[in-house]
């Protein structure tokens, strides 16, 4: 194949499905993007970051919250259609740059919030100073930003430690092949899983937004 594209990138430290498309397919490229997601992300208080996630520098530390009750309760204001500041660490073009390389070149950002999309938000563990989080959310939507400003909610400090996405759409990581897999397998293989993308692709299944967080996440993996 002489073309061949992505449905979305993933943080270095993220793991999970990631969407190829090749062909004639690449012209739908932007199309998947705006496909829903899943993801099961963990999230660490007690320091925010650079980056807002393990990977940057710590920038604020702050006491672990006192309870399950408590972050519950944050969570509720992070639900539904939200107003989102990017990570500084992101891909946003900012006059004609990524943030993230204007970050690295010492530049401080004041990015500006954009409304996003969180269908579903809820934890599915609580062991401080962990919170595992099963989230449901549109195009756009950074769980960085999520696990920042859920910290900040609770008067306390928080990043992101962990992530795995578990599906795109109707694209689901329980149907995926790792790479060394597809590479082993040889190019017939290969050709053999590609499928049409279709509105059905795009659609997400009810199971994501109806099932126990904690059957979907168990049946995702562990991040």
């Amino acid at each position: 194949m002489r073309r061949v594209g992505h449905g979305g990138t993933l943080d270095p430290l993220a793991t999970g499905l990631l969407a190829l498309l090749v062909g004639l397919t690449t012209r739908e490229t932007e199309r998947l993007h705006t496909a829903p997601k899943v993801y099961d992300a963990l999230v660490r208080f007690g320091s925010e970051t650079a980056t807002d996630d393990r990977e940057g520098e710590t920038t604020r530390s702050a006491a672990v919250p006192s309870g399950a009750v408590d972050v519950e309760a944050a969570l509720v204001p992070l639900r539904g259609a939200i107003q989102q500041i990017p990570p500084a660490y992101a891909a946003v073009k900012v006059g004609g740059r990524t943030a993230y390389s204007r970050a690295r070149a010492g530049e401080t950002l004041e990015l500006a919030a954009r409304e996003v999309q969180v269908y579903r938000l809820e934890m599915t563990d609580w062991n401080p100073p962990d919170a595992r989080l099963l989230i449901v959310c549109g195009s756009g939507t950074y769980v960085r930003s999520i696990a920042r400003d859920l910290g900040r909610a609770l008067g306390s400090a928080a990043h992101l430690a962990a992530l795995r996405r578990l599906a795109i759409g109707a694209i689901d990581v329980a149907d995926a092949v790792g790479i060394e897999a597809l590479r082993t397998a040889g190019r017939d293989a290969a050709v053999a899983r590609l499928r049409v993308m279709d509105e059905s692709t795009l659609a997400l299944p009810r199971r994501y937004l109806d099932d126990p967080a904690g059957k979907i996440v168990g049946a995702g993996g562990r991040t």
